[in-house]
């Protein structure tokens, strides 16, 4: 019996850790890398004037450098994929591929549910958000382990999040990587353009979670609290 409340408070301080370590942002910068090596890189794309700015954020960057390229979309959002497409034809000239069908793929398209659609009743949020909370684990945990064999795209080194509420899922499926001790990439915040003199519910929500928090208006961070300005960046 005695031995068994030692396992206990034991198993307690292990997990009560790395809850710790999965919650506490990444404060340290991350390493510089050589110019023969890429960064996997995964956006998500909130629809409408999020996806705009999201893309927007990725069309200076040089493509062979951030490789593979992940890009989350909302179940029945064509808009978001079309803009995709275009994106890549323009700066790679290619088409995002399946990485079932071809692992070598360096860019794809993965759709996730809607954690609150729009209009949807409160009661039943909570449902549709664990069901996107799920969706989103298994492209953040489970797949890059079944699939690590089919080649790199399955991996993604940073995770750009702007946008609606199923951001800050995907933000909790990364902290369940942490938790369980597995890799898991960076996560970076750009709070839209729209939010000038207040953050959004997504930002003040997921604030706390991130490795970077980044606004583009500076009075969103005359409370003090952490967080980078580097002003307009779409």
């Amino acid at each position: 019996m005695a031995l068994a409340l030692v396992l206990l408070l034991l198993l307690s301080v292990v997990v009560a850790f790395r809850i710790y370590v999965a919650f506490t942002p990444r404060q340290r910068s991350a390493p510089k890398a050589r110019p023969a090596e890429t960064c996997g890189l995964a956006v998500f794309l909130g629809s409408g004037g999020h996806t705009s700015e999201a893309l927007s954020l990725l069309h200076s960057l040089d493509f062979s450098r951030y490789t593979p390229r992940t890009y989350f979309v909302g179940v029945g959002d064509p808009l978001s994929v079309q803009k995709v497409t275009a994106l890549e034809l323009l700066k790679t000239g290619t088409l995002p591929e399946s990485t079932v069908t071809n692992p070598a793929a360096q860019h794809r398209v993965l759709t996730i549910p809607r954690a609150r659609r729009v209009h949807q009743n409160l009661l039943t949020t909570p449902f549709s958000a664990l069901y996107s909370l799920l969706v989103s684990a298994y492209h953040v945990t489970v797949a890059p382990f079944l699939c690590r064999s089919r080649g790199p795209a399955t991996r993604f080194d940073v995770l750009l999040l702007n946008g609606p509420g199923t951001c800050f899922v995907l933000c909790l499926a990364v902290l369940l990587n942490r938790v369980l001790g597995l890799p898991s990439p960076r996560v970076i915040y750009v709070e839209s353009f729209a939010r000038v003199k207040s953050l959004s519910l997504t930002g003040k929500l997921i604030r706390p979670f991130v490795d970077s928090f980044v606004v583009q208006w500076p009075d969103l961070l005359d409370d003090g609290r952490r967080g980078s300005c580097y002003g307009w960046l779409v």
